[in-house]
């Protein structure tokens, strides 16, 4: 063997030891998702991709079609995707023959025994080179770039998901206030006429000063709290205004208000197939699936570099009878000699990543299960608390019918009237809220289900 080989076949030795064994994922990362859910049987049925159309109104579908096409956060994600494509296709590159092409001329006046000398002369030529990656740098490299792609458009889909819920949900909100805001109105009348009842008993000696003040003062109570409504209405315009990729504006609503909304039936799948359905957890898996191959990557760049040279070109002159070519044919050998600490430095921070990659895998595989689970919790508790409110609601009215007519004979104080629209307004607004609340959960479950996203691969 000559002494320039056997130093490259001794710098391999050594390299490859200093790279030492693959080191593993930690066995603290990896995760079984659970067979089954806690309390909800799945059907495993797959989600409509445009399931915003389940809950019947054509407001909300028309904001969230919006929202898809003009949300910024969308559109900045959309260009994350074009610079992993393009990364792709760089790595992709670096793995095909590099080929040079030249071209040039050149004109002198020189003195030849005296005599002047015109040299006019061409030289046009290519040149290529090809790094062989017998030890799979450029492929790891390229792989990576390719998994980090995938991350990208999956980590796009759980952008325009997450924007499509948020638009709903907020709809939803707005709504629900919209519904918070007409209790508060029709109380406010309820209010008037009584404070109108308080002022003609007082007037006619019937009823004393402390029960109109009483009066007055539950209505301005319920009239201080209307502002307060339609505060939140406007901040919840102004917010789906901005994630439709407007400038903050009045928002239309469809006519039937909250009771026009439908609750929707929502298909739940098993907790195994969850891990496909999800864009978050989907990209979690190819990022890691990336950190993975860059590690790949760095260990092979321990290794001897094989590559191989060539270039030719034609030569052309005045002076010269005919022209003639060049060519030259070469291959090396690169093997780091030195370095190995900085070399084995990498190696560890490449493994560093990977794990944390691991990691942050089964951390959004966890948060995934686990906003399934509330999601459904949700439902199903907020359905059993709308059940008792809307028992509370009967009871209360009937409470104040009662006790409204026992005061405008007499049988009664004021302050049995009081208590009783009190708790009718409070159980009004409680409804309310619970039926928002359970339309928004929906929402929510549609989102933590994946919103009918499937992994394309």
């Amino acid at each position: 063997m000559r002494p320039a080989g056997a130093m490259t076949a001794l710098a391999a030795l050594a390299v490859s030891a200093c790279a030492g064994p693959r080191p593993p994922i930690p066995p603290a990362a990896s995760l079984s998702p659970p067979a089954a859910w806690r309390h909800t049987p799945a059907n495993d049925a797959a989600i409509d991709r445009q399931w915003w159309q389940a809950f019947g109104d054509p407001v909300l579908s028309e904001l969230v079609e919006r929202a898809r096409a003009h949300n910024t956060d969308i559109a900045m994600a959309a260009t994350r995707v074009a610079e992993a494509r393009g990364a792709v296709r760089s790595a992709r590159e670096a793995r095909i023959p590099e080929i040079d092409a030249q071209a040039g001329g050149s004109y002198a006046r020189t003195v030849t025994l005296g005599i002047p000398v015109d040299a006019l002369g061409t030289v046009d030529g290519v040149s290529a080179s090809w790094d062989l990656d017998l030890f799979g740098r450029l492929a790891n490299a390229s792989a990576a770039a390719r998994a980090e792609l995938l991350a990208s458009r999956a980590s796009y889909d759980a952008v325009l998901l997450s924007i499509s819920s948020a638009t709903a949900e907020t709809y939803i909100e707005l709504v629900g206030a919209d519904e918070r805001l007409t209790v508060l109105l029709e109380t406010l009348k309820s209010r008037s006429r009584s404070l109108d009842l308080a002022r003609k008993l007082r007037g006619g000696g019937y009823s004393s000063d402390l029960e109109l003040r009483q009066a007055e003062g539950e209505y301005r109570a319920t009239s201080a709290m209307v502002p307060q409504e339609r505060l939140a209405i406007t901040r919840l315009e102004n917010a789906l205004s901005i994630l439709v990729g407007d400038a903050p504006a009045d928002v239309g609503r469809a006519p039937g208000g909250l009771a026009g909304l439908k609750l929707p039936v929502i298909p739940v799948a098993l907790p195994s197939s969850l891990l496909r359905r999800r864009p978050d957890v989907v990209a979690a898996e190819d990022m890691l699936v990336a950190a993975d191959r860059s590690l790949d990557s760095v260990r092979a760049s321990m290794m001897p570099d094989f590559s191989l040279a060539a270039s030719g070109s034609l030569l052309a002159a005045n002076v010269l009878p005919q022209p003639f070519g060049l060519f030259n044919l070469a291959g090396g050998a690169i093997a780091p000699l030195l370095g190995a600490g900085r070399h084995k430095g990498e190696m560890e921070s490449a493994a560093a990543r990977r794990d944390r990659a691991a990691f942050a895998y089964r951390n959004t595989t966890l948060t995934a299960l686990r906003e399934v689970e509330d999601d459904m919790a949700a439902l199903q508790r907020l359905g059993e608390q709308r059940q008792e409110l809307i028992a509370q609601v009967d009871a209360n009215a009937g409470a104040l019918r009662i006790s409204s007519l026992r005061y405008a004979r007499g049988y009664a104080s004021f302050l049995n009237q009081l208590d009783a629209e009190r708790q009718l307004l409070a159980a009004r607004l409680a409804l309310a809220q619970a039926d928002t609340d359970r339309l928004a959960a929906s929402v929510q479950l549609y989102r933590a289900l994946g919103g009918g996203w499937m992994d394309s691969g």
